[in-house]
């Protein structure tokens, strides 16, 4: 078999540094939320929802580019990006000694809309 030029690595470290993209703009938008949060004075409801949108674009956007540059099964990675993020998301919450972290309902559904996300997003790719 022969090796495309221009491909550099391994497919899983491409999918690391689309995962840690996906944490940056994750970053960037919880800070723009927090400063809305500041400025508007959001109601609780408002900030759930914008933190479960901005978890969902983030993985769109990280299963996007994953998409774009593996060419091959691209739901597939898109979908792994996502089950990532969330994974990492699930075990910096348990390591911060987030209370009320169990395995309910509300975790499940991140799971699904994480991985819905990333697959999406590789889809669309």
């Amino acid at each position: 078999m022969e090796q495309k030029s221009g491909e550099s690595g391994l497919p899983l470290l491409f999918l690391l540094k689309t995962l840690l993209f996906s944490y940056i703009l994750t970053g960037i938008l919880l800070a723009l939320l927090a400063f809305l949060l500041y400025k508007m004075g959001l109601g609780e409801k408002t900030v759930a929802v914008a933190i479960i949108v901005i978890y969902v674009a983030a993985t769109f956007f990280g299963g996007f580019l994953a998409g774009k540059k593996l060419k091959n099964r691209k739901f597939l990675w898109g979908l792994l990006l996502g089950a990532a993020y969330f994974l990492v998301l699930a075990a910096l919450s348990l390591s911060a000694g987030a209370e009320g972290l169990q395995m309910g309902n509300s975790f499940l559904t991140t799971l699904v809309l994480c991985a819905g996300g990333g697959m999406l997003g590789g889809m669309l790719s």
